[in-house]
């Protein structure tokens, strides 16, 4: 099913062919929303585009190509704008039967546009034996919302989990289990009790420098397959892998393959040889790395990536290079997208000019990165007051808690299993949305507050419009509504159904910008259109007739249904009571 944009640009494409443009020597570009609706509900700038490339008069290109438009039932209006811009507003009755479609397909007949295309995305990548703090809160959350847009779209994605589970710092937490573990302490909390002891050595070492030669043995039992070793390593990784799912279940976040750093060691050493052999990297006082020109990017000419260090040792580049290759390998994807903080732009530059020496040129490297998250009053949010650290867990409890008070404030009538089930969904949301509504560059602020009001931009009201919207067919007696004879008599009804009808663009837009945040932008003011509905249409008083009510009452399912996929997408879940 084409979107409204879709159908528009078709109809422009035909226009102009018709005006005797069909050889232009420009593409066409997509319509797109009006900003004003004074102006229509769509514009097109190829004629204004067309008319410069041919150096004339771009408004005489419009409305020619205004004058060949062909007959169609999706275009009530249209007019030349400005110096040479086409304006278009919809017939009604097409936008009411556009809706009607839209809400029968599961995917709102968003066009699929990556029906034959294949992405692996790499986020979140926690470090074993470590609890998850705030700063792999945005890596999950930008990344999740990235990866289930793009299978909405029909692409086929890998989601891999690239966990820190490898190098000397299994050593030193070796070192330190056999001198001061609590066993009590780690049935109890076993993360916890890693981050000790792990702690503890760190202190001890200054003091005693034999601890580091002691780590650094162990690492290297580890790394020649030593029994013991392994086995404490592995139990490592299972007790953090617990907590990491129970991390990801409360966000909605899944995976189709966990392959840590540990996944690619055995073939590190291999990888350095053929870098050199092939020159791509050199040797630099004993250490292997590939020097860049400035052609193969901005910065690059001065920054060579390290790949071995002058002991032997592989470094993080190297595991990259790896990951790459074993990537291409295995699935051959068209797309790799990497999630991470703005500290490392540089690094996957790198990584990026050193994969196409590899040969590896054909897929379209990514990388998505994001700002820092800083409290209210400006600093950056890695640790409380008291000098712990801001874990994952800790703030997902603390949304929770502060979202349970607001609940049993305002709904103190309902079971006390659904309460705890909304605190959740509104606590964990609106951590959620609050990140993800803001450009990803930026640096996002918690500021709790704001982020659990029931006004404005937050995960909340648009929890609370979709609660709305399932609260009038509670009202109604309705159980299994049936939609059906959609009449946009009000220009209220009608705006609501323009915002439901452009949702499916919207998320391709999304998508294919690597920002949810215009999604979140497009959910807001969906759940603004609808309050303004709520207010300003009846649908249950006595004095709307049976034919307006069924109409109002399908353009609330129809909202419903476009605010529950996109809330879905970026990982809040819908609510049907608040």
């Amino acid at each position: 099913m084409s979107t409204l944009a879709q159908q528009l640009t078709d109809l422009v494409q035909r226009a102009a062919n018709s005006a005797g443009h069909a050889d232009a020597p420009i593409p066409i570009e997509p319509c797109v929303a009006t900003n004003d609706p004074r102006h229509g509900d769509y514009q097109s700038n190829y004629a204004f585009r067309l008319g410069k490339a041919l150096r004339t008069n771009p408004r005489a290109v419009a409305q020619a190509m205004v004058d060949a438009l062909p007959a169609n039932d999706l275009v009530a209006g249209v007019e030349v704008a400005g110096p040479g811009f086409i304006n278009f507003r919809l017939a009604d009755e097409a936008l009411a039967a556009d809706v009607l479609e839209r809400i029968a397909s599961p995917t709102l007949g968003a066009p699929q546009t990556g029906s034959g295309r294949s992405m692996v995305i790499d986020y979140s990548s926690p470090n074993i034996a470590k609890r998850m703090h705030v700063g792999h809160l945005r890596s999950t959350i930008i990344g999740a919302a990235i990866d289930r847009m793009h299978r909405f779209l029909g692409w086929s994605v890998v989601a891999d989990n690239h966990i820190g589970d490898w190098g000397t710092q299994f050593g030193m937490l070796i070192v330190a289990w056999h001198r001061w573990r609590d066993e009590d302490a780690f049935a109890e909390d076993a993360i916890a009790e890693l981050q000790r002891i792990y702690r503890l050595f760190r202190e001890k070492a200054k003091e005693d420098e034999s601890l580091e030669d002691l780590a650094r043995a162990e690492t290297a039992k580890l790394q020649a397959g030593d029994a013991e070793n392994l086995a404490l390593w592995e139990r490592f990784i299972a007790v953090s892998m617990t907590e990491f799912e129970a991390v990801y279940t409360r966000l909605g976040v899944s995976f189709d393959v966990v392959h840590g750093e540990s996944h690619y060691r055995d073939g590190l050493q291999e990888l350095i040889t053929k870098l050199l052999d092939d020159g791509i990297a050199s040797i630099n006082d004993g250490a292997a790395i590939i020097e860049f020109t400035s052609d193969e990017g901005k910065g690059l000419g001065n920054s060579p990536l390290l790949v071995r260090k002058s002991d032997g040792a592989a470094l993080y580049g190297t595991t990259d290079l790896a990951t790459i290759k074993a990537r291409m390998e295995t699935w051959n994807p068209e797309t790799i997208v990497y999630v991470t903080d703005q500290r490392q732009q540089l690094h996957f530059q790198q990584v990026f000019a050193a994969g196409r020496r590899m040969g590896f040129t054909t897929p379209e490297y990514v990388h998505v990165w994001f700002g820092m998250v800083r409290n209210a009053d400006g600093s950056i949010m890695a640790s409380r007051k008291d000098g712990s650290s801001v874990t994952l867990v800790g703030l997902l409890d603390e949304a929770r808690d502060k979202a349970r008070s607001v609940v049993d404030k305002k709904s103190p009538e309902l079971p006390e299993a659904e309460r705890a089930i909304i605190a959740e969904a509104v606590g964990v949301g609106s951590i959620a949305y609050n990140d993800l509504s803001q450009n990803p560059q930026s640096d996002v602020t918690f500021d709790w507050e704001r982020m659990l009001s029931l006004e404005g931009n937050t995960a909340p009201y648009l929890l609370y419009a979709h609660a709305r919207c399932h609260s009038l067919f509670r009202k109604a007696g309705v159980t299994d509504f049936e939609p059906g004879g959609l009449v946009l008599g009000h220009p209220t009804e009608r705006t609501l159904a323009l915002i439901v009808a452009r949702t499916p663009e919207v998320i391709a837009q999304s998508a294919a910008t690597w920002r949810a945040n215009m999604l979140c932008d497009h959910l807001y003011s969906l759940a603004s259109a609808f309050a303004s509905f709520y207010t300003e249409c009846p649908v249950l008083k006595d004095d709307v007739d049976e034919a307006t009510r069924q109409s109002r009452l399908t353009l609330t399912h129809a909202t419903a249904v476009a605010l529950a996929t996109g809330l879905r997408l970026i990982g809040l879940e819908p609510l049907e009571r608040m």
